[in-house]
Order: structure tokens, then sequence, then C-alpha cells
């Protein structure tokens, strides 16, 4: 994945988001389910509801970057019941670990 500061803030919507969203979309995700602000510098994580693929939305304070990553095969363990906000912050580290296949909560790789 590309290099993220320690000193970004991450957070996951944990409820799946329907994909199709772009800049816009995601951008109105962020703003009435997640209740925060998308040009705040935050990096935004959703995903599918068979957790094969995540899409992030981010601003840089020039404009907003939208990436995906979709699996060949397997699925994201993605945290789950963290109350009605709908999102969980993340550490940038703990986001990579996500990424890579761990389980956060037991802190298990999962392969693939």
């Amino acid at each position: 994945m590309f290099g993220l500061s320690n000193s970004i803030r991450v957070f996951l919507a944990v409820e799946p988001v329907d994909l199709r969203k772009s800049f816009n979309g995601l951008h109105g995700v962020v703003l009435d389910r997640l209740k925060e602000d998308p040009c705040s510098g935050a990096l935004y994580v959703f995903t599918n509801r068979r957790r094969n693929r995540i899409k992030t939305l981010y601003w840089d304070g020039t404009g907003m970057w939208v990436a995906i990553k979709r699996l060949e095969q397997g699925c994201f363990t993605w945290p789950q019941g963290v109350g009605e906000s709908g999102k969980l912050a993340l550490a940038p580290e703990a986001l990579a670990l996500l990424l890579d296949g761990v389980d956060l909560k037991q802190g298990l790789f999962k392969p693939w």
C-alpha cells in the first residue's frame, strides 16, 4: 500500500458500503453516516458486503483521492459492533495489518 504518515487519522466504516460509489457518494457517506468532515485530512476506509474489496477516501489539501483494493481470493476480517457511531478509529499501523490479512481482534494472520 502507499505510505501513510503515522500522524494521519484513519476511520473504518464498520457497515458495508455500496462500492459503486465514488468521490461524491463516499463523501456523502462520511458526512451522513460517519458524521465526519471528509475534508479534514483523515483517511476513510470502506468495504463491500462480501468484504473482498476496500475503498478509501482521502483529502490531501488540494483534492480528493479514491483508492480501491480487490482481493483475488479470500476476504478482509472487518471489525464488528463498535456502537452507534458506525466507525472505528485505527492507527495507520493497524490499517496496514488489516490490509495484509491480520485479524485485529485475535492478532492472527489469516492466509487468503
